[in-house]
């Protein structure tokens, strides 16, 4: 692996210029905060809590080792990514390189899946930060009152990101202090002074399986690291707000998953030492097990301070799934893909952010909260079920469309590489990718046709119906902006940086 960092290269305004955009955004994000984005939006604190009851009645303590089964596969993926925004580092992530790797309608179906993959997210995560903060009050969650907290998480990112990257970086590094209190301050104080259960509980079934094979159940936890492991990719959303991102937002996409899986692990082995009855939790009679957990072993006290610490993680997160998507739909306008492209594409004058992109960011979140609202119970679980398998195929449609283009013979020509592992690194990026999707789709057992088939239900209506806009609208054939050149541009950046090294021998 290499990341060439003493030979000269172009700067971040002439590199981006090669590709064909202006730099017309506030550079002022760092490292540690374009880190703080990815992990905010990574969120261990809000994936644990979410999965830890069903991890547990589905597969037992042993549903731990998904993370790390997880964490590793993702880490090839980021590896992929950070070779593919060293040299393509351009606002919105997944569209620009799918579109500069593979070609325009490719890219137009990948940047579809995911912008509404990461909408129906956003939605999500403020619908469950609203019950912390009902929670922190002592109020009585009621359907009038999870839809308006919601709203106040969503209006309250809004008006956070209206301020501009630096606010954003400096939210997303809040964000990342409250993660580490919550999660590894919390977690290393359970399992060293709360802890009520042995080492070993983490090898034992507990009789999860019933007569049948426990490999099943083992493979029907897998949620419990799938859901966990991405957010990775926003580290690259905002690639022309970062210093230096050729560099950086690789290094930052690793350290992402890095310290996000060794928080996830303390986290959940944490709650699994510490829980007094950790057999009610597996059979499935404590649906919600944390709270009781932590009002244990932290006192009332304690767990209103971790409940602050959690509305803070909760709030981070969805400001910067609010920036990312913002982002996307900024990059997706600015090549002319989308109707009213022009007004997307606008960015703030004072601000340098893409306020309409956030307006629209929050807006269709903001609807859905309301149909979930006179909707039917359940409804938040089932329109949400497709969004991983809808990240996680977005993902795949990056992996795939690089190695299509190792195939035919490109190099990846940014500062961050992995030379003669990538191609290697590529395919079993992909391997795993299409093992993921295939568990995230494995339909369920409880003989009802919309809950069993609920995810592929939901990414075939979003996937067809963008077909349909495809196919009809042709948006695709408005655009002029470049395509399938990682080749070509591998070659010029490569020309350039040798005339800078001759330049800066001179």
């Amino acid at each position: 692996m290499s990341k060439n960092g003493s030979s000269p290269r172009l700067a971040d305004g002439d590199h981006l210029a090669a590709l064909g955009y202006e730099d017309s955004f506030d550079r002022s994000m760092t490292l540690w905060s374009n880190f703080a984005l990815g992990f905010t939006y990574l969120s261990p604190l809000v994936g644990v809590y979410s999965l830890f009851a069903l991890a547990m009645s589905t597969a037992g303590p042993p549903s731990i080792f998904w993370m790390i089964i997880v964490g590793a596969g993702q880490m090839l993926v980021a590896l992929i990514f950070g070779e593919v925004v060293s040299q393509y580092p351009i606002h919105g992530g997944i569209y620009p390189w799918t579109r500069r790797l593979w070609g325009r309608r490719y890219a137009w179906m990948a940047a579809w899946v995911y912008i509404w993959a990461m909408i129906v997210t956003i939605t999500a995560i403020a619908e469950f930060g609203s019950g912390f903060l009902a929670s922190l009050f002592d109020l009585t969650v009621t359907k009038e009152l999870t839809l308006a907290l919601s709203v106040v998480f969503l209006v309250l990112a809004l008006g956070l990101n209206f301020t501009g990257t630096k606010t954003l970086a400096r939210v997303a590094r809040i964000g990342l202090a409250a993660e580490l209190i919550g999660v590894i301050a919390v977690g290393v104080y359970l399992l060293i002074f709360q802890r009520k259960q042995e080492f070993g509980v983490f090898f034992n079934s507990m009789g999860v399986e019933g007569d049948g094979s426990y490999l099943g159940a083992f493979l029907g936890a897998a949620l419990a690291g799938l859901f966990l492991f991405y957010g990775f990719e926003a580290c690259g959303d905002v690639a022309e707000e970062v210093e230096d991102p050729a560099r950086r937002i690789p290094t930052a996409m690793i350290m992402t998953i890095l310290v996000g899986g060794v928080s996830a692990l303390l986290a959940f082995g944490g709650y699994v030492l510490a829980a007094p009855d950790l057999a009610d939790i597996v059979s499935g009679n404590d649906t919600d097990p944390i709270p009781l957990i932590l009002q244990a072993s932290l006192g009332d006290v304690g767990a209103k301070l971790f409940l602050v610490v959690a509305l803070t993680a909760f709030l981070s997160c969805v400001l910067s799934l609010q920036a990312a998507a913002s982002r996307l739909l900024f990059s997706f306008a600015r090549d002319g893909m989308l109707p009213g492209h022009s007004w997307l594409a606008k960015v703030s004058e004072r601000s340098k952010v893409p306020t309409n992109a956030l307006i629209v960011a929050c807006t269709i979140p903001l609807l859905l909260c309301v149909i979930i609202y006179i909707g039917p119970d359940g409804l938040l679980n089932q329109i949400t079920a497709f969004a991983v398998l809808g990240i996680y195929v977005a993902f795949q449609s990056v992996v795939l469309a690089s190695l299509r283009q190792r195939i035919k013979g490109w190099h990846p020509a940014g500062p961050f590489n992995l030379g003669k592992a990538g191609f290697a690194v590529n395919v079993a990026a992909l391997v795993y990718g299409v093992f993921a999707m295939i568990l995230l789709a494995w339909p369920g057992h409880t003989g009802v046709l919309l809950n069993d088939w609920i995810v592929l239900i939901g990414l075939a209506i979003v996937a067809g119906v963008g077909l349909l806009y495809l196919f009809i609208t042709n948006p695709d054939s408005k655009s002029g902006a470049p395509t399938g050149d990682a080749i070509e541009i591998a070659a010029l950046l490569r020309s350039h940086n040798a005339a800078a090294g001759a330049a800066a021998q001179k």
